[in-house]
């Protein structure tokens, strides 16, 4: 009878560690009870052709506008901050911004304006513009 009882017990251990593992299994179901992801069907599609080749056209190089790129007279008053010498709009602009850094006249808080000195008080006609009517008002000190 020993050896009877020796089977029973060793059977009623494995049943034990089956009930502990069985609570896991209960938290994975909810997980997989999520509705099943639609299947996509690939559609068949005729083999696409080789793209045509192009012809290789001949680089160009950007021309400048020439409104643009014709020398302008400034003003007295323009002249004081840029020079007196004819220049391009385009050069005009880059010198008054040279101007505006050296002397660091750009707002601190708001960087789109410019705080005016003396000498740009008499071009820009007050004393705080935006850049971007900066050229508005310089282009009537422009001839």
């Amino acid at each position: 009878m020993a050896t009877a009882k020796k089977p029973a017990a060793k059977k009623a251990a494995p049943k034990k560690a089956a009930a502990k593992k069985a609570p896991a299994k209960k938290v994975v179901k909810p997980a997989a009870k999520k509705a099943p992801a639609k299947k996509v069907v690939a559609k068949k599609t005729p083999a696409k052709k080789a793209p045509a080749k192009k012809v290789a056209k001949a680089k160009t190089t950007r021309k400048p506008n020439a409104a643009f790129m014709k020398a302008m007279t400034p003003s007295a008053a323009l002249a004081a901050v840029i020079g007196a010498t004819a220049s391009p709009r385009t050069e005009v602009t880059k010198k008054l911004w040279d101007y505006i850094k050296k002397h660091k006249l750009q707002d601190s808080v708001n960087r789109r304006l410019i705080n005016a000195d003396a000498k740009l008080k008499e071009v820009f006609g007050k004393a705080q513009v935006s850049m971007f009517e900066m050229a508005k008002l310089v282009q009537k000190h422009l001839k």
